[in-house]
């Protein structure tokens, strides 16, 4: 093989690795949710505007959603999202959802518990560190911490 023909392929092979490491967010989201919960409609408006279709059942029943999704015990939040491979749950920052796209580490998915301020869907101002932590089978692992 020439060296000609050996950068040639190895050029190729360094700009397909570095196009397939930037996973884009998947096209298509369906969030699962309380029919009365207003903060779930804001962060699928949040998701909209980067480009996503949101879906929005608010008739399911969440613990059945949750059980299935693989979210632990005591980690939940108001809403469950199914998007691509993976789970979101709850009011996770784009950075994290962001990272969980780009690594496709194998989990069921990642989550913030309770409604933390300043995550999207959440008015105000991010007045603590946001622990994310990564999920499979209802057991959690830290996945990121993002600080304020």
């Amino acid at each position: 093989m020439s060296r000609l023909t050996t950068s040639i392929l190895l050029s190729s092979a360094l700009v397909l690795g570095a196009t397939s490491a930037h996973a884009a967010l998947p096209a298509e989201a369906t969030l699962y949710k309380n029919p009365q919960c207003g903060c779930c409609d804001a962060y699928a408006r949040h998701l909209e505007e980067l480009g996503i279709d949101v879906t929005i059942v608010d008739d399911a029943e969440l613990s059945d959603i949750k059980q299935q999704a693989g979210v632990p015990y005591g980690l939940g939040s108001c809403h469950t999202i199914e998007i691509g491979e993976y789970w979101i749950e709850g009011h996770v920052p784009m950075d994290a959802v962001q990272a969980l796209f780009e690594t496709q580490p194998d989990i069921d998915g990642i989550g913030l518990a309770g409604m933390p301020m300043g995550t999207p869907g959440m008015p105000g101002p991010q007045e603590a560190p946001y622990n994310v932590y990564a999920f499979t089978d209802q057991e959690d692992t830290p996945f990121m911490t993002l600080a304020p």
